[in-house]
């Protein structure tokens, strides 16, 4: 995984595309200077972390005589340095600072900022491997852009997790479904102690065509929310299944999600509230 220098325009999607770095497991450091990137390899280095991208832009401007030999100096450690830079035209530019209300980081009048800044970053855009002009782009289009760019697109996974009703649903789902009306093995008592793993336990709840009906829709469902929130730029989905005490329908019904939505990258989390039959 590339060692990824972002870099661009004041208001050109930085933001936006540190974000969706770090949404996708980038340790991510802002407002870097040059002189500083070979420290933070051979910290990261140290650490084991392998997807790292550090920003440098105008407001490092005091530092940019050490680009060059920053810049050299990476490059002959890391193969893989990457260095991303965003532009955007004047007038969108303009009408972003107009939105947001901020700043320039230059500080005088916005125009000549602009102008300044290009001048002050031409450095950067020279050695950049990537240029993307983000003009007609909304967050949402530079975020899947950049997962392209890094060959990110695949790096989603859905979380699943079964919960009981009555010790609270979870504060941390995406969405939280309710698996209540399948039939509840607990009012059979040679199934009351085991759980929704044990294959007679799971047959129990999705007996009767009504049952297997409600599955199917439940897990089109889930499939749907899932592929929505990817298409997004999401990297994780959680969807937690509730029944009443967590032991047999929402973690039978978790269980089966997870055989039959692999595709998605389907990792249980957590049976949060399912007891060991042998404990």
């Amino acid at each position: 995984m590339p060692f990824v220098v972002v870099s661009g325009l004041s208001g050109s999607g930085k933001s936006t595309a540190l974000r969706t770095l770090e949404d996708a497991g980038f340790f991510i450091t802002d407002n870097l200077p040059p002189e500083l990137w070979g420290a933070m390899h051979d910290l990261v280095h140290a650490r084991g972390l392998t997807r790292v991208a550090i920003s440098t832009d105008v407001r490092t401007r005091d530092f940019m005589g050490a680009l060059e030999d920053s810049y050299v100096r990476l490059s002959r450690r890391r193969e893989d340095l990457r260095v991303l830079f965003l532009e955007a035209n004047d007038d969108v530019l303009l009408k972003r600072y107009n939105f947001t209300r901020r700043e320039h980081p230059l500080g005088e009048n916005l125009m000549f900022d602009f102008a300044r800044e290009r001048e002050l970053l031409a450095p950067l855009r020279s050695i950049a491997d990537t240029v993307i002009d983000t003009t007609a782009l909304s967050a949402k289009d530079l975020a899947a852009q950049v997962l392209r760019v890094f060959r990110l697109e695949h790096d989603f996974h859905l979380r699943l997790m079964s919960f009981g009703f009555k010790h609270a649903p979870p504060r941390d789902a995406d969405l939280v479904l309710d698996v209540r009306s399948l039939p509840n093995p607990y009012y059979d008592p040679e199934l009351r102690p085991r759980t929704g793993l044990d294959p007679e336990v799971a047959a129990y709840a999705f007996q009767g065509e009504a049952s297997e009906q409600f599955y199917a829709d439940l897990r089109d469902f889930v499939r749907v929310a899932a592929e929505r929130a990817r298409t997004t730029g999401r990297h994780g989905y959680t969807v937690a299944i509730g029944c009443t005490g967590g032991q047999h329908r929402s973690v039978a019904v978790a269980a089966r999600l997870a055989h039959d939505l692999k595709d998605l990258n389907v990792g249980i989390m957590d049976h949060r509230d399912m007891k060991d039959p042998h404990e």
